[in-house]
């Protein structure tokens, strides 16, 4: 059979992309998945139903493709959680549902892309979301995704400790967080509705799934995109141990930062000088993939608590953040702030040349204390990601390339300052007991600071433009605005990869807009 799409990766873009298509009862689309199928929400595991878990706190092990990072050349290798089940890392984050700032998309289309103005993303921004908050127009009331926050009157005692804190340090009040306008401290949004994890498996795929022209193939890892020429025609599957061959007229990658770069190189398309040794055929001699990887560094100050502060494991472990400018940049809120009030332990581990690094060893449901997280959200710092070998099972390199310059660094530094200084509050003195992390020698110059930094920022999950968006004008462009491989016909990538720059903000979001407002360029 011939489908008139193929969509690769059945994740935060991929599940969208399919539901949208086969609106049309005349279009018919495969979607491909490398990970388990849960079809409703009784049949999904709790690690993928119950939205508990925030940030890097959690690696899932059996829903998680398990990467692994270099943060910087000082440090321990960092794991890179991306999700391998359907729904995507929709279905393993930490449900944070904010949007950039309007100046993020703004730049984009100053970079040549005419058709990401915040202009014109805000209505795809409304489409997919059920605000149950707000309305009005920049809300959403009836899209797929419901998003939500923590009321007030149900923020538990540490939470509301970090707010007063925040306000007693000059941060302004931002209710809405996804307002255009705010900055400042407030509830954080969710898209986690009764505390389930609001994935596209359950947003959209839900809808779509009694549709004779859509069939999902889960347990199916892509090998590499098909080409007659330079024409995409299909991809090579594998599944249980079987290679075979599927075929379509548009085939469209959507299998995220690391997959959709990885499978390029793989079937030709990238960088000629990283192909050839590995002796892949290069269909196309991108230097773009792989490149501008893209992240948000997070890195926390840690502290144990009194004995009389109970920490709850099923209660809520975020629900409270702040956004600011940092002292001399032209970036509005380009640092986050976030509270966790059940901090685990840190997942990196001593990486062994004789073996890959274990899985997540840290117990999710034993706090070592809370933390304050800090967030740089736009970095100047630019990481790359490498092929390693020409099998599809074998990890690329991921160098993240952190706080490489010295703006990121005062900036960085500026953050743990303030993340220090918020612990030390009055509202936290029947709360906090000791600073576990970073100690008074770690902080006490700009070097000890700089070193510690380095040593300790990890991934916030955010990884981004690795198959840049741009005009034939930028070299490092792998798209153009509308999807299409550069110098090839038949094959588009949609989802993260393709950003021009992270947005400041959790990405999941604009990863969702992205497909939304794609569906209307193709």
């Amino acid at each position: 059979m011939n489908y008139d799409y193929i969509v690769v990766g059945a994740g935060s873009a991929g599940a969208i992309l399919a539901t949208r298509l086969t609106e049309d009862p005349k279009v018919s689309v495969l979607l491909l998945e490398a990970g388990p199928d849960y079809p409703n929400l009784e049949s999904l595991p709790d690690e993928v139903r119950i939205g508990l878990s925030t940030g890097a706190d959690i690696i899932t092990k059996d829903h998680n493709w398990q990467f692994w990072g270099n943060p910087s050349d000082r440090a321990l290798p960092m794991p890179v959680p991306r999700g391998r089940v359907i729904g995507g890392s929709s279905s393993i984050n930490g449900q944070v549902f904010l949007r950039g700032m309007p100046e993020d998309y703004d730049t984009w289309q100053e970079m040549g892309n005419t058709e990401w103005s915040y202009e014109k993303v805000l209505p795809y921004f409304r489409k997919l979301e059920t605000d149950l908050d707000y309305s009005g127009d920049f809300h959403g009331s009836d899209g797929p995704i419901i998003a939500r926050r923590h009321k007030r009157e149900d923020w538990i005692e540490s939470q509301r400790a970090f707010y007063n804190a925040c306000k007693d340090a000059g941060f302004p009040d931002g209710p809405d967080q996804n307002h255009p306008d705010v900055t400042g401290v407030g509830p954080t949004p969710f898209n986690n509705p009764n505390g389930i994890r609001w994935s596209t498996n359950l947003g959209y795929l839900s809808m779509a799934r009694h549709r004779l022209n859509l069939t999902i193939r889960a347990q199916c890892t892509s090998r590499k995109v098909l080409f007659e020429g330079n024409k995409a025609i299909g991809m090579e599957v594998e599944s249980e141990g079987e290679s075979f061959n599927v075929y379509g007229d548009t085939i469209i990658l959507s299998a995220g930062a690391v997959a959709s770069p990885q499978l390029l190189m793989l079937s030709g398309v990238g960088p000629a000088d990283q192909l050839k040794p590995l002796g892949i055929n290069v269909i196309n001699d991108l230097p773009g993939v792989g490149q501008n990887l893209r992240d948000h560094p997070i890195m926390a100050a840690l502290w144990s608590v009194k004995e009389s502060h109970i920490q709850d494991p099923d209660a809520p472990r975020s629900q409270v953040a702040a956004r600011y400018t940092a002292a001399g940049s032209n970036l509005r809120n380009d640092v986050k702030l976030a509270f966790n009030s059940f901090a685990i332990a840190d997942s990196r581990i001593e990486h062994r040349k004789d073996s890959a690094p274990a899985g997540h060893e840290a117990d999710i449901n034993t706090p070592v204390g809370v933390k304050i997280s800090v967030s740089l959200q736009l970095a100047e710092s630019a990481g790359y990601m490498r092929l390693v070998s020409n099998d599809i099972h074998e990890q690329p390199e991921l160098n993240f390339n952190y706080y490489s310059t010295e703006f990121d660094l005062k900036r960085g530094r500026e953050g743990l300052l303030k993340a220090i200084a918020l612990g030390e509050s009055r509202y936290f003195a029947n709360i906090l007991d000791k600073r576990l992390q970073p100690s008074d020698d770690h902080i006490a110059d700009e070097d000890s600071l700089n070193d510690w930094i380095l040593r300790n920022a990890t991934t916030g999950q955010h990884i981004s433009g690795t198959c840049k968006m741009g005009p034939d004008s930028d070299e490092l462009a792998v798209v153009n605005q509308s999807g299409d491989v550069r110098g090839l016909e038949n094959l588009k990538v949609i989802d993260a990869s393709i950003m021009p720059d992270c947005i400041r903000a959790n990405t999941n979001a604009t990863t969702m807009m992205i497909a939304e407002r794609m569906l209307d360029l193709i």
